[in-house]
């Protein structure tokens, strides 16, 4: 499939500031450096983050897969590649990789978290994060098949802003951050394998020619 020159860049950010959160983490501290980025902005931000970490919830995939096939329903290969591979790396991670990592609220004590009220706090299954994985999956797909220059930065700031959303709520820490950054780098490079793979020509059968 003829690819989008915002996706390179796409991929090299995401991975970039995926492995550097990664790295941050280990040199830092896991929980020093969420208590850093964990910061109360205010009732302002507490709304916002509130409802814009539903960006990169899973049900995000019913309304692009709508926009795919009013749009895009040539690439719909790609998109169920996404979903699948985007999924079965989070989930295989959290569930045997990094069994029930707990979150911060359970990880860390003794020091004062900033949560949000009305939001539920979940306990384990800290890494990696998935919203973040969807957000980034999401704008990866954006930079790949929207043929507009405002889609890489728009994209990428959008779905960083989900990324910290879930630190800003005390549901991941940045380590998780990085993990689903990378995740979502890895899911769209099996994703475009596997399209390009059904799409590749195939070689005409003997005695058809």
């Amino acid at each position: 499939m003829r690819r989008n020159n915002a996706l390179l860049p796409g991929i090299i950010l995401t991975t970039v500031l995926g492995v550097l959160l990664v790295v941050m983490s280990l040199i830092v501290g896991r929980n020093e450096l969420f208590l850093v980025l964990n910061t109360n902005l205010g009732p302002a931000a507490d709304l916002f983050f509130r409802y814009w970490t539903n960006v990169g919830d899973g049900a995000m995939w019913v309304p692009v897969a709508i926009l795919f096939f009013m749009y895009r329903r040539k690439n719909i290969l790609l998109l169920i590649a996404a979903v699948l591979f985007s999924t079965i790396i989070t989930q295989v991670t959290k569930i045997y990789l990094v069994p029930a990592e707990p979150r911060p609220t359970v990880a860390i004590t003794g020091f004062e978290i900033h949560t949000v009220p009305g939001v539920e706090l979940h306990t384990a299954y800290s890494f990696p994060s998935g919203h973040t994985a969807t957000a980034f999956t999401i704008f990866l797909l954006a930079c790949m098949l929207v043929k507009k220059r405002w889609v890489l930065p728009a994209g990428f700031v959008a779905a960083l802003l989900v990324a910290y959303s879930r630190v800003y709520l005390a549901q991941h820490f940045p380590l998780d951050l990085g993990g689903g950054m990378i995740a979502a780098a890895l899911t769209i490079l099996l994703s475009l394998l596997v399209q390009n793979s059904w799409q590749r020509p195939r070689k005409p059968e003997p005695g058809n020619i």
